[in-house]
């Protein structure tokens, strides 16, 4: 059997792109999908709960409006979320109005809210 703790150390130390890259290889050749609690669900077919239409909204859009004042925080920020290069990174932000993450969970999408409100920009959920 592996070593646990090593494993969890290692998983712990992923970056945000290595562990979207696990996330989709989890996914697609495992059919293993992390819940939005951190709890790990095996993807099935039907609707678990009957909740079909009515059920609470589960992917988000972060979109940037504005950088506000402290445009060179923002960009930072930018691309320290996405991994975009300092180029892409600084016309996404210029251009406003602009998803800096989607179709994300909520608590990811209110974390990356709140990381670029605090680098001073206007940022929304869709």
């Amino acid at each position: 059997m592996a070593d646990l703790k090593k494993l969890a150390e290692e998983i712990v130390g992923l970056t945000l792109l290595e562990a979207q890259e696990l996330k989709t290889i989890l996914k697609d050749e495992y059919g293993i999908e992390p819940a939005a609690g951190g709890a790990v669900m095996v993807a099935g077919g039907g609707d678990a709960a009957g909740g079909g239409d009515a059920a609470e909204q589960t992917e988000f859009d972060v979109i940037l409006k504005s950088a506000g004042a402290s445009k060179i925080n923002v960009i930072k920020e930018v691309r320290a979320i996405t991994g975009l290069g300092l180029k892409e990174a600084k016309e996404l932000v210029e251009a406003g109005g602009k998803a800096v993450k989607e179709g994300v969970d909520k608590a990811e999408a209110e974390d990356v809210k709140g990381k670029l409100e605090a680098a001073g920009a206007e940022v929304e959920l869709k």
